[in-house]
C-alpha cells in the first residue's frame, strides 16, 4: 500500500497570491508576509482532517497492518528470502507498534507458518509507508497554532513624579555661603576689626562680619568688684576662642568648696547672737556672784548647805550619808536671770592638804541648769583629788537655778561623808556689760 501524495496543482495556484494585498506567497506559506491574512482557510480545514486521519494510523498502526495483510494476502516467499528481506524482525528498524506485531508473527513462523512471516513483511512495508505522510499533515496542521503565551502579571510601574501632600510645597534648602575674601578689592579700605579689604560699598565685612565703620573700642578699666570677683583676672575672650569647660576632679573640688563656704556662712548667720556672746565673754571681766537661795536633799546637823555659799573655806556642806553619797545633791537659786562664766568648786572640809583624808572628796558632779524660760540643761565637771579651789568653764546665760548633784566620790568609805567647802559663781562684770 502506498502513501498519498498532495496534488501540487490547487493549493499551489490558491496559495500563489494573498487574497487580501496580492502579495506572492511561497507555497508552503501560511500567512501573507505583509499584511499577515490567512492563505486559504478551506485547504487549512482538508489539511486539519488529512492530519488527525494521519495521527491515528501512526498511533495504532498494528490493526490497520493487520486489516491490509488479510485484504491483500500476496504469494507465498521462501524461506530463505524471509531470513533475509526487508520485513524480518532481525533485519531494519521498524515502529513501536510494527515491532511487537513482527515479534508475534515471527513466533508463529517459528512454529512452522508460512502465512505468519509473509503477514509480518506486509506489515513493516505498510508502517514505513503512512509514518511520512502522518508526520507531513501534523507539521501542517501545527503550522496553523499561533502560540499565545499565558498573561504575567506587570509591575506596577512607579509614578515619574513623587507625590506630595496638598498645599505643602517643599522649600529649597537654603544655601549657606561661607564668608570668605573677595577678589578685586586688594586697594579696598580694610576692615578696622580684621584689618581684611573690602570693596568701597561695603559697610560690613566679608570676613568677620563687622561694621566698618565703628573701631573696637579700646578696654577701659574694669570697676574694682569685677576685679576682685574675677580669680582669674583677665578680659573675656571672644566667642570662638573661649577654653573649654572643665569636667574633671578639680571642677567638682571647687563646687564641693563653694558649698563647705555656704555652709560656713549660714552656720555664722544662725549663730551669730551666740558667737558675739562667746567673744564678749572670753574678753569680759569677771566678778563674783552670789545666789539668792540655797536648798539640799539632805545635810548633816551643822553643815548646812548655806556653809557651802558662805565664802569661807573652813565650813563645808554634806549630804550626811557615808559612801560616795550618790544622787544627793545642793541647789543654789537666783531671784533674776542671771549669766554665769565660770564656777570654783573646794572639795573636803578645808583647803589644806593635811585635812583631806578627814571626808570623801567628789570626783564627778552633774549640773543641771535651769533658764527662765523653763529650759533645763546638764553638763557634768569632773573633779581632781586635790586641795584648793578647782575653776570649770561654766557659761550659761538666763540662769534662774543650778544643781549639783553627786555621782561618784574620792575616798569614799563607810565611816566617811562628802564634803564640799565651798562653791563660787562668776559672771561678767557690769564695767563690761550692762546685765
Amino acid at each position: 500500500m502506498t502513501s498519498q501524495t498532495p496534488v501540487p496543482g490547487a493549493r499551489s495556484d490558491r496559495a500563489a497570491h494573498c487574497a487580501e494585498c496580492g502579495t506572492r506567497a511561497e507555497p508552503d506559506q501560511s500567512f501573507c508576509d505583509s499584511c499577515g491574512a490567512v492563505l486559504g482557510w478551506a485547504d487549512r480545514a482538508g489539511a486539519m482532517s488529512e492530519a488527525a486521519g494521519g495521527e491515528a494510523v501512526a498511533r495504532d498502526p498494528a490493526p490497520a497492518a493487520e486489516a491490509a495483510a488479510d485484504t491483500a494476502q500476496p504469494a507465498p516467499a521462501p524461506r530463505g528470502a524471509s531470513a533475509e528481506g526487508p520485513g524480518t524482525s532481525g533485519s531494519g528498524p521498524a515502529e513501536p507498534g510494527g515491532t511487537e506485531s513482527g515479534g508475534t508473527e515471527s513466533g508463529r513462523t517459528e512454529s512452522g507458518g508460512t502465512e505468519g512471516v509473509e503477514t509480518a513483511a506486509t506489515s513493516s512495508m505498510l508502517t514505513a509507508a503512512v509514518a511520512p505522510a502522518a508526520d507531513d499533515a501534523s507539521t501542517r496542521a501545527r503550522s496553523l497554532l499561533v502560540p499565545v503565551a499565558d498573561p504575567e502579571p506587570r509591575e506596577a510601574v512607579p509614578p515619574s513624579v513623587a507625590p506630595v501632600l496638598p498645599g505643602r510645597s517643599v522649600a529649597d534648602r537654603p544655601q549657606v555661603r561661607t564668608p570668605g575674601r573677595e577678589t578685586g578689592v586688594e586697594g579696598g579700605p580694610p576692615c578696622p576689626w580684621c584689618a581684611t579689604p573690602n570693596r568701597p560699598d561695603r559697610h560690613f565685612c566679608g570676613v568677620c562680619a563687622m561694621p566698618l565703620a565703628g573701631s573696637p573700642a579700646v578696654p577701659g578699666r574694669r570697676p574694682w568688684w569685677r576685679r576682685v570677683l574675677d580669680f582669674r583676672n583677665r578680659e573675656t575672650p571672644w566667642a570662638g576662642d573661649r577654653p573649654r569647660l572643665r569636667r574633671g576632679f578639680g571642677y567638682l573640688m571647687t563646687w564641693a568648696l563653694w558649698a563647705l563656704v555656704l555652709t560656713l556662712l549660714i552656720a555664722a548667720v544662725v549663730n551669730a547672737d551666740t558667737a558675739v556672746n562667746a567673744v564678749r565673754d572670753h574678753f569680759a571681766k569677771r566678778t563674783p556672784v552670789g545666789p539668792d537661795s540655797v536648798e539640799a536633799s539632805h545635810a548633816y546637823p551643822g553643815n548646812d548647805p548655806q556653809l557651802a555659799f558662805d565664802k569661807l573655806n573652813n565650813t563645808w556642806w554634806g549630804p550626811g550619808i557615808s559612801q560616795s553619797g550618790a544622787g544627793e545633791w545642793v541647789e543654789a537659786r537666783f531671784d533674776r536671770p542671771t549669766r554665769l562664766l565660770d564656777v570654783i568648786i573646794t572639795p573636803g572640809v578645808s583647803t589644806r592638804a593635811d585635812k583631806l583624808s578627814q571626808s570623801a572628796l567628789p570626783r564627778r558632779v552633774e549640773a543641771v541648769i535651769t533658764t527662765s524660760d523653763g529650759r533645763t540643761a546638764t553638763r557634768v565637771l569632773t573633779l581632781d583629788q586635790a586641795a584648793g579651789g578647782q575653776r570649770r568653764t561654766f557659761r550659761a546665760g538666763n540662769v534662774t537655778a543650778v544643781r549639783f548633784v553627786l555621782r561618784s566620790a574620792y575616798a569614799a568609805a563607810p565611816d566617811k561623808q562628802v564634803a564640799i567647802a565651798e562653791i563660787e559663781f562668776f559672771g561678767p562684770s557690769n564695767s563690761s556689760r550692762s546685765q
